[in-house]
């Protein structure tokens, strides 16, 4: 207890540390006189803990230099417009960037009162020093390497770690991350490290959550299997599920994961609701250049009913996966400025509700999937 409260009162000052006084004009000009514009909210009756926004900033590829390298001022700059354009949910990880991430959300924030916004990161991965090291998923050297660990003491050290590098004394959401057979350096062994989180991490995020720590917990994973496992095994509030729910791919996240958030009244972050800028337009899907067979010519007969309904398609794309009771919050990213603003601008356009019956009729969104009212 001794040493959370020290890391707590002590980590204040560590992101004006971070990244050093040549970003401080960047990060604090504007914030406190920006415009926002109304973006959707949680009423605050669901029994377990949600962000009171429900649309949120996904800090992974931008600022953790996913597909380029940018410059802290560019980093900073992406922040300003999330924050101007009213986004005041960030979601971060150890894992994006190596810490980069996290170092640069924590300096943007740094000046805002805390119960100004949201905050959600991960735990999992513990970093150590590397000189020189650096992973193919991040572009640039990182200087940090990692290891796995979902131990109880690993968890309440990755938590600590992450409140120092962001300068915070609370995170709001703790997502236990990559715990998935989709993560590369797992495999089939995710197996026995979901058991070790079971009688570690979990216990120890719910002890957290008792201690006023963080508000909830859950899981950060691109697959369902692990998300029915935790919600089976033990008490999570709040999970990301990521890649598994979007106009163009949810009948599985429908049929199964759904009901199962309903009887436990746990919600649902939805994580690549664009399918990681697919819906957008881009090139990639799920963070991948590999677009699943099929998906290209659902994504044209999307786009063409979206067209006929004078509406973009990224807008429609965003409405749907809002709508749902079990979602508490959406968070694309948005890799520049103006793709942040063409979002969030998104969510203030209405989609008739001609679309959604005739999507339905196509085939091209699952009967039970909730639409927009």
């Amino acid at each position: 207890m001794q040493r959370r409260h020290f890391l707590t009162a002590s980590a204040l000052g560590a992101a004006g540390l971070a990244l050093g006084p040549a970003l401080a004009q960047a990060a604090s000009t504007g914030a406190a006189g920006s415009t926002t514009q109304p973006l959707p909210s949680n009423d605050g009756r669901h029994p377990r803990y949600r962000p009171p926004q429900r649309y949120g900033y996904g800090c992974a590829v931008a600022l953790g230099d996913m597909r380029r390298k940018i410059g802290n001022l560019e980093a900073q700059a992406l922040l300003q417009a999330a924050w101007d354009a009213g986004i005041r949910y960030f979601d971060t990880s150890p894992w994006y960037g190596l810490g980069l991430s996290e170092r640069r959300l924590g300096y943007f924030l740094s000046p805002q009162e805390r119960q100004a916004y949201s905050l959600s990161s991960k735990s999992g991965r513990l970093l150590h020093p590397a000189l020189g090291y650096s992973h193919p998923s991040w572009k640039g050297p990182s200087n940090f390497d990692y290891r796995y660990d979902y131990t109880a003491a690993a968890t309440r050290r990755s938590v600590e770690d992450s409140l120092q590098r962001m300068g915070v004394p609370s995170l709001d959401v703790v997502f236990i991350h990559d715990l998935s057979p989709d993560n590369k350096d797992m495999g089939e062994a995710w197996k026995e490290r979901f058991k070790i989180a079971v009688k570690g991490a979990m216990p120890e995020l719910v002890k957290m959550r008792e201690e006023g720590l963080i508000k909830g917990w859950g899981m950060g994973v691109n697959t369902l299997e692990p998300s029915l496992g935790a919600i089976e095994a033990s008490d999570p509030d709040i999970i990301l599920q990521a890649c598994q729910y979007s106009l163009l791919q949810h009948d599985d996240a429908v049929e199964r994961l759904f009901p199962v958030c309903r009887r436990r009244t746990v919600s649902l972050v939805i994580g690549a609701p664009l399918n990681s800028g697919y819906l957008a337009g881009n090139d990639y899907f799920n963070y991948s250049q590999k677009i699943p067979a099929g998906m290209a010519e659902k994504r044209e007969r999307c786009r063409a009913l979206a067209r006929d309904h004078d509406i973009d398609l990224r807008t429609a794309a965003l409405h749907f996966c809002n709508a749902a009771d079990v979602v508490a919050a959406i968070i694309p990213g948005g890799s520049t400025a103006e793709q942040i603003r063409q979002n969030v601008a998104s969510m203030s356009a209405t989609v008739p509700a001609a679309f959604w019956q005739e999507a339905k009729r196509q085939g091209l969104i699952h009967a039970d999937a909730p639409i927009p009212a």
